[in-house]
C-alpha cells in the first residue's frame, strides 16, 4: 500500500495520496470494528443547539480577529441568543421527564418510576480518568495510569512476599494431632468385639 508513495515528486500527490489511505483506513475500520457510541449525557442537545454553539464560536473568531465594539455586541447578541436557547431547551426536557415520571405514577410502573427519580436524585455525575501518583499529583495520560496500577498491583500482591501462585505449605483448621503408637493401635483392637464391624467413632 506505501509502495506507491515513493514514485510521487511532489508535495501536493503526497498530500492527496496520504488522504486517500487515512480514508480508506477509517472505512475499513469502521467496517470491521464498528463504532463505539458514547452515552449522550444532554438529550436535549439537537442540531439546533450545536448551529446555535457554531454562530457563537464564530461570532467570538471574529471579535478575536477584529476587537471592535461592533463585533463585541454581536458576540454579546449571538451569546444571549445561544443561552436563551439552551436554557428553554433544558426546560423542555426536564418537562418531558416530569410528565413520563406522571404517567409512570398513574400508570403504576414502578420501576421506571423509581429508576427516573433516582436519576432526578443523583444527577449527572462525570467521569474522571485521573489518579494519584505515588508523590501525591495528579496523573490523567492513559499510559501513565496503566502504569500506576500495574505498579500499584503489583506492590500489593508481593507485599505478603506471594511472588507465585505455588504455597509451600498447607494449613487446616483442624488442630494437629500426632499419630498414634503401635500399643495405643494394639489397645484399641483388643477392645473390638470379634466378629463385629466398628462404629463410625
Amino acid at each position: 500500500m506505501f509502495a506507491g508513495l515513493e514514485n510521487l515528486c511532489d508535495d501536493k500527490d503526497i498530500n492527496r495520496a496520504w488522504e486517500n489511505i487515512k480514508e480508506n483506513l477509517k472505512t475499513s475500520a469502521k467496517e470491521s470494528l464498528g463504532l463505539h457510541k458514547l452515552k449522550q449525557h444532554k438529550p436535549w442537545f439537537d442540531e439546533e443547539c450545536l448551529g446555535f454553539l457554531d454562530q457563537r464560536k464564530q461570532a467570538k473568531m471574529q471579535w478575536i480577529l477584529d476587537p471592535r465594539k461592533s463585533s463585541i455586541s454581536n458576540l454579546n447578541n449571538v451569546r444571549r441568543e445561544a443561552s436563551r436557547h439552551f436554557r428553554n431547551k433544558k426546560e423542555e426536557c426536564l418537562k418531558a421527564k416530569i410528565e413520563a415520571l406522571e404517567t409512570n405514577s398513574k400508570i403504576k410502573n414502578i420501576s421506571d418510576l423509581y429508576r427516573g427519580s433516582n436519576d432526578f436524585k443523583k444527577g449527572y455525575k462525570p467521569r474522571t480518568n485521573i489518579v494519584y501518583d505515588e508523590k501525591g499529583s495528579w496523573v490523567a495520560d492513559c499510559h501513565s495510569i496503566l502504569a500506576r496500577w500495574s505498579n500499584h498491583f503489583s506492590q500489593l500482591l508481593n507485599e505478603y512476599g506471594f511472588n507465585d501462585g505455588r504455597q509451600t505449605g498447607t494449613y487446616t483448621a483442624d488442630p494437629l494431632v500426632p499419630e498414634p503408637s503401635v500399643f495405643e493401635f494394639e489397645l484399641v483392637t483388643e477392645k473390638l468385639k470379634s466378629h463385629k464391624s466398628p462404629g463410625i467413632d
